[in-house]
């Protein structure tokens, strides 16, 4: 008989039994926990920042990680993490890419009622399972403050953003990129092109030429895997702001800053619990402040003033409270969607509901 193995496991696993694992404890000593990726770990973006803040962790005494890559979207995830539970003894599982949450992670945290689920992204409620939760960082602002850089640095006014689907996370990042370069130059506008998925890397680039094209002269993006994206960019001599990690090294002239993610800090925290016994947040959420989120080294074409605005502004969220999303403020329709005076801090409910983009966005969410 061939010995059983994860790649083994999926292939099989419509036949296994996914009742719950009673008698093992949800928290011991020692734990296992696993990353579930939707892409590859080492994609200049957001799967890589994930597998570093994995990798920030793996030598935590009495932990073990396993980690999974390119997994859909679909029932792909489901049969990874019970090969986590089932195979490695997994405890603790991080599926972390949006689409996974509903149905796929509820629907497992309902099967294994000993295993600790913590989603990236997602929007736990008191209806979802307790062993279930979501986490995020608050990184629009950080995108507010590379806005400012941008907008210190475009000679067109116009700006450019690839980004992949209108979730709230994505429209927030193109809003609040869009208001720190207005607040340098309220002309400048940022035309917005939604390629349709997390990793389109054709079309990405399609969309990096356009824009250019159309005379946008500083891009930045929301996709999986910026590295077609600021590689494009570069080569067409347009300045890029990245996402999710640093990608810098693929263009170091072109690169101004970026919004990254620092993932260990949550991962560590996470993990300090479960292996002291206690009790796992339902819901996490943290920014700048928290160091959930970071921003890029400065590239040397960023000029003194740009850094100057940019540092003061950081400053400024360091202390707590601050709105990028505040009143009187009109959508791309000409509708008011924030009164004046109403803001809404990075910590407001309201933006993981936002639906609209703001005026001097060009482009659509339909």
């Amino acid at each position: 008989m061939l010995p059983m193995n994860r790649r083994r496991f999926l292939a099989t696993t419509a036949a296994l039994s996914a009742a719950p694992l009673f008698g093992r404890p949800a928290f011991a000593a020692s734990l296992t926990a696993g990353f579930v990726y939707v892409g590859p770990r080492d994609d200049y973006g957001y799967n890589q920042s994930h597998a570093e803040g994995a990798a920030a962790i793996k030598d935590m005494e009495g932990l073990t990680i396993v980690e999974e890559e390119n997994v859909a979207e679909s029932d792909a995830a489901v049969k990874t993490m019970e090969s986590m539970i089932q195979l490695d003894g997994a405890g603790l599982i991080f599926p972390t890419s949006f689409g996974y949450y509903n149905p796929f992670v509820v629907d497992t945290a309902k099967s294994y009622e000993d295993v600790q689920f913590r989603h990236c992204g997602g929007l736990w409620t008191d209806e979802d399972p307790k062993n279930a939760g979501s986490y995020f960082g608050y990184i629009g602002t950080a995108q507010y403050i590379c806005g400012i850089i941008a907008g210190h640095m475009t000679k067109t006014k116009r700006l450019g953003f690839v980004a992949a689907k209108p979730i709230p996370q994505v429209l927030l990042n193109i809003n609040a990129y869009t208001l720190g370069a207005k607040s340098v130059d309220p002309e400048i506008t940022t035309q917005v092109i939604f390629t349709g998925d997390w990793a389109m890397p054709v079309k990405e680039a399609e969309a990096v030429n356009a824009l250019v094209d159309q005379g946008a002269d500083v891009l930045t993006c929301h996709v999986d895997s910026p590295k077609v994206f600021v590689q494009t960019a570069a080569g067409r001599g347009a300045y890029v702001t990245g996402y999710h990690t640093s990608q810098a090294k693929l263009s170091p002239e072109k690169y101004l800053t970026g919004a990254e993610w620092h993932w260990a800090t949550v991962y560590k925290m996470f993990a300090e619990k479960a292996l002291a016994g206690e009790e796992l947040p339902n819901f996490v959420r943290g920014g700048l402040a928290e160091d959930f989120v970071k921003i890029s080294d400065y590239g040397p074409a960023v000029t003194e003033e740009a850094k100057k605005q940019a540092d003061a502004v950081k400053a400024e969220v360091m202390k707590g409270g601050f709105a990028v999303i505040k009143g009187p403020l009109k959508d791309n329709k000409g509708n008011e969607v924030v009164a004046a005076g109403t803001k809404y801090p990075e910590t407001a409910i309201e933006l993981e509901s936002m639906d609209y983009l703001v005026e001097g966005v060009i482009g659509s969410t339909s």
